[in-house]
């Protein structure tokens, strides 16, 4: 009985706790080295990598003009804040056979600042 509880406190406690906010301006700052390969932001164009303008809600593989991995293609993967987030972390698990030769962020918190600041952009590059 007192472990329950103790459970029941330590759920109540998690759920009164605010969730921590991503921030897109920590998230400019932490893109930085997306930016050898990805492009964002009005007049954007493919480099290495695609371009990430709108990349939100995309389906994986469809900026035009890009020559993706038939892995990535083939992946039916729409980059919402969780595919983006678990890509982000660890490219090559997400989606193996992706060109994509970036290691990966570790930090779970500069991820979700990364996509908060992707997130701004509107496929046409400008802000939302």
């Amino acid at each position: 009985m007192m472990l329950r509880a103790m459970m029941a406190a330590v759920a109540l406690s998690a759920a009164a706790a605010p969730a921590m906010a991503a921030d897109p301006a920590a998230g400019e700052k932490a893109f930085a080295v997306c930016k050898a390969c990805h492009r964002v932001g009005e007049g954007a164009k493919n480099g290495v990598g695609p371009m990430l303008n709108g990349v939100v809600g995309r389906q994986a593989g469809a900026v035009e003009g890009y020559n993706y991995s038939d892995a990535m293609k083939e992946s039916g993967i729409t980059w919402d804040e969780a595919n983006l987030a678990e890509y982000i972390k660890a490219p090559k698990t997400k989606v193996p056979g992706n060109k994509m030769v970036f290691a990966g962020v570790k930090d779970d918190a500069k991820i979700a600042d990364i996509i908060a600041y992707l997130d701004q952009f509107n496929a046409d590059g400008t802000k939302k």
